[in-house]
């Protein structure tokens, strides 16, 4: 992660938790955003439809939204941004939401998780991207309140997630204006839940080419991103972990809000969410084995310029010892009365340098493979 990106996230941390001690002492369903604005001002979106027709309407403010009465048998009311009480206040008014589920959707660092209000259903989820270059994950979160007849839900910002099932509504004979809310709240978490797979294939991919190079060339630079990579798995994980059991208690449920015919989709998604969470294990273990092919490739490395080094002092030795001989203060020693007695020692150093740079070259010690 660059420098710029780090500051970026430090300054978010510490506008986050000046946000959470404000709340600090505030009676239980408060309505205080917490988290980033990624919104500068919220929109509210509208598709009612049934099995003949579909309407769609956008309000920029919640004022021009009260005297809209639906008329269709399925409501799908969006909100881009959370950040403003009053438009969170009206819509938990007209649709009979809890004080608490209207405070975990302001509230945007909520675990995936699932709750029964009886008349409706309030669910919390974690959609995420990742950049391809840089392999950094985003996370925000997604909330959607299941009812009868209406399905409500709250995004941070527009990502476009929930645009192929508009185009699904808006598509001529569409089957699924028929299928009803229930079908409707199954499709956004598959769309939820088919991201994770984008994300974790691009992931995988950009896993496999650092693994190429850590086997080829190990390098500091390496181990910075195969950290950058552990660290992202973690908060990937973070993410999809608990999707597995908010799924599960969405089959294992009654029938008030997803209808028999509608629980072999929900089977489907836990299927995709095993699948998910199998994947990223399976990733996790790349990049631990990467780390540890990383590492045995330092070690070696190391052992063998310190085996070179070892063969080259060895080398020398023999001559170090004939020039220490030769060296002594006798007054008569073997060779020091002849003309050619020096050419004749350092010819002896030489060839027994040479003899055992032979020897310890056949014996490969002198290059990077194992003997």
């Amino acid at each position: 992660m660059s420098r710029n990106a780090r500051q970026r996230n430090g300054a978010t941390r510490t506008r986050r938790q000046a946000r959470r001690s404000s709340k600090s002492g505030l009676p239980p369903g408060t309505l205080v955003h917490l988290g980033e604005v990624k919104t500068a001002r919220p929109t509210i979106t509208l598709v009612e439809y049934d099995g003949d027709a579909i309407e769609e309407r956008t309000f920029d403010s919640i004022e021009a939204s009260r005297d809209y009465r639906p008329t269709r048998q399925t409501v799908w009311l969006n909100v881009y941004g959370l950040q403003d009480a009053a438009i969170m206040s009206e819509i938990g008014e007209r649709f009979g939401l809890h004080p608490l589920v209207l405070e975990d959707i302001v509230n945007t660092g909520q675990r995936p998780k699932v709750d029964d209000y009886g008349e409706y259903m309030y669910l919390v989820a974690r959609a995420v991207e990742v950049d391809p270059e840089t392999v950094d994950i985003s996370s925000e979160q997604i909330s959607l309140v299941i009812g009868r007849n209406f399905v409500l839900t709250f995004q941070e910002r527009r990502t476009g997630l929930f645009d192929p099932i508009r185009q699904r509504l808006r598509a001529d004979r569409s089957r699924m204006r028929s299928l009803g809310f229930d079908y409707l709240a199954y499709a956004l978490l598959d769309a939820l839940v088919d991201r994770y797979f984008v994300v974790l294939e691009t992931i995988t991919d950009r896993a496999e080419e650092l693994e190429d190079q850590v086997l080829h060339s190990a390098s500091p630079v390496l181990l910075s991103r195969i950290n950058h990579f552990k660290r992202e798995t973690v908060d990937l994980r973070r993410a999809m972990w608990p999707m597995r059991e908010v799924v599960n208690q969405l089959i294992r449920g009654d029938t008030r809000f997803f209808r028999a015919e509608t629980q072999p989709y929900l089977r489907d998604i836990y299927d995709h969410t095993v699948h998910v969470i199998e994947s990223l294990d399976t990733l996790r273990d790349l990049i631990g084995d990467m780390l540890d092919v990383y590492l045995t490739s330092v070690s070696n490395r190391l052992n063998v310029e310190v085996r070179i080094l070892t063969v080259i002092t060895i080398i020398f030795m023999p001559a170090t010892l004939i020039s220490g001989i030769f060296g002594m203060n006798f007054e008569s020693m073997p060779l020091t009365d002849r003309v050619n007695g020096f050419w004749l020692a350092i010819g002896l150093m030489l060839s027994v340098a040479v003899t055992m740079g032979a020897i310890f070259w056949r014996r490969n010690w002198l290059g990077s493979r194992e003997p």
